[in-house]
């Protein structure tokens, strides 16, 4: 699977991936595009199987299938080592690569996700809901987890556009990540992760809520760090973008000052 990508920032700066939500594709990182080229990075966003213009999967697939995926990238654009931030699934897919890959990562970065959420049962209704009702009716649920109820009054065409992004993804798409994120356990995995962690979690996050999921996360990696976030639920670094950049950026400079040590 050769995912739809989109690099930005200079051609040899580090590189940093920058891995999406189940439900979203690439714009989602907009916000944090220009600082991070602007401090010299080479930001590489991407599209999840079946989300935006990468193609929709045979079937169901596997966090190890999207881990595949995002070394598969690296290694199309000549990259050995890369710092990857994700959000939700995007972290799940970080996570994966930090115990499984953990030589083609820089430094990491997890917003707002979990080694473990929720059931195959459940994940496997949310993609019957897709399939059968429409992904108007998964977008109509997401919105509430994504983002609070102030954010949403006050900034009614944004989430109408972020309505619209997973309103647009195809089902099977949907499903074959709902697949991914049920059958996903990475509890045991999590102390074999060697990279330079940062988790960041939204105070107000109802689908990953922090004291259930950032902080064991967090306890459990060595040396990771944990942040929360005020004012946030799920897409955190959507609704709070300059807190989130800022500790992305924060982190990703602790990385080389401890390298460079």
């Amino acid at each position: 699977m050769r995912v739809h990508h989109v690099e930005d920032g200079p051609s040899d700066g580090e590189v940093v991936v920058l891995s999406g939500s189940i439900g979203s594709d690439l714009r989602m990182w907009e916000p944090q595009v220009g600082p991070l080229t602007e401090a010299g990075y080479r930001v590489v966003r991407y599209d999840h199987r079946g989300h935006g213009r990468t193609p929709v999967p045979d079937g169901p697939c596997s966090l190890a299938d999207l881990g595949g995926d995002v070394v598969e990238l690296l290694d199309g654009l000549g990259v050995e080592r890369a710092h990857v931030v994700g959000v939700s699934l995007g972290g799940m897919t970080g996570l994966w690569l930090g115990a499984h890959r953990p030589e083609r990562i820089r430094g990491l970065v997890v917003c707002c996700t979990s080694a473990k959420l929720g059931t195959p049962e459940s994940w496997a209704a949310r993609a019957h809901t897709a399939r059968t009702e429409g992904m108007t009716a998964i977008a109509d649920a997401s919105i509430g987890r994504w983002f609070t109820d102030a954010w949403s009054r006050a900034n009614p065409e944004s989430a109408r556009f972020y309505h619209g992004m997973t309103a647009s993804v195809p089902a099977e798409g949907y499903a074959a990540c709902c697949a991914a994120i049920g059958g996903m356990d990475l509890r045991d995995d999590l102390p074999a992760i060697t990279a330079p962690t940062l988790v960041a979690a939204g105070a107000d996050d109802p689908a990953t809520p922090p004291d259930e999921h950032g902080r064991p996360l967090a306890a459990a990696i060595p040396g990771a760090r944990f942040e929360l976030v005020e004012g946030a639920a799920h897409l955190g670094p959507v609704e709070r973008p300059e807190l989130f950049t800022h500790l992305i950026l924060d982190h990703l400079r602790r990385t080389a000052d401890a390298t460079e040590e």
